[in-house]
């Protein structure tokens, strides 16, 4: 029988706590966290056992991986220079499927991937490295997804869609077959998809549109953030 394998999770945020979840078949070892504040903390019985440092200890343990799962809407650019800052080797990283999801088949996945509950992605999808899946969304054939990404909760993708590197897809919006959203761009929440989406913008609505700025630069404070 094989050994259960060993995980550390980065950092201490909803990501990863959610992520306990999918790790059925893993020996969580603990939290890592850059804050100091968080020293000390626990989420269902596993604790924050420290920093970079720590990391940096553990890893020297060959049987050990970590998951990385960074990401709210506001940081979502952010993602991928936090976990490649934390100068990890590509085979040290984990891709945690949890058991209730639906792989079919030809589906090429990446690595320190988490895959959430009751998730189904259909054939022939292509889902890239550090991408973040959320609880009960359906991917639908030839769909690629890049790098960083993080797809919400409840999100319905149509077939061949292609979503870039750093999108954020906001819990509850639908995307229509043959759609393309740029690179570091964020769907807001419950937003539905029904044309191209450029790089570096925000959108929101149904259908969904570009968020306006005012005078000063800043998005609108009326509600309409996502």
């Amino acid at each position: 029988m094989k050994d259960i394998q060993k995980i550390v999770l980065f950092p201490f945020s909803g990501n990863a706590r959610e992520a306990l979840d999918a790790c059925k078949k893993w020996d969580v070892l603990g939290f890592i966290d850059d804050d100091v504040s968080c020293s000390g903390k626990s989420f269902s019985g596993v604790s924050v056992i420290g920093n970079r440092s720590k990391l940096s200890e553990l890893l020297r343990d060959k049987s050990i991986s970590i998951l990385a799962v960074p990401g709210r809407p506001e940081t979502h650019r952010n993602r991928l220079s936090l976990i490649h800052s934390l100068n990890i080797s590509a085979d040290r990283w984990a891709t945690v499927i949890h058991p209730t999801a639906v792989i079919g088949p030809n589906v090429e996945i990446g690595s320190n991937v988490l895959i959430m509950a009751n998730t189904v992605i259909t054939g022939g999808n292509s889902i890239g490295n550090h991408v973040v899946v959320l609880p009960n969304t359906t991917i639908s054939h030839d769909t690629s997804i890049g790098d960083g990404s993080l797809i919400g909760s409840n999100v319905s993708i149509s077939g061949s869609v292609n979503i870039g590197n750093e999108v954020y897809i906001g819990s509850g919006s639908r995307i229509i077959n043959e759609i393309s959203i740029g690179d570091r761009s964020l769907v807001g929440l419950g937003s539905v998809v029904i044309r191209d989406i450029r790089p570096n913008v925000r959108v929101v609505g149904c259908p969904a549109r570009e968020l306006l700025l005012d005078s000063d630069g800043s998005e609108p404070s009326d509600g309409s953030e996502p």
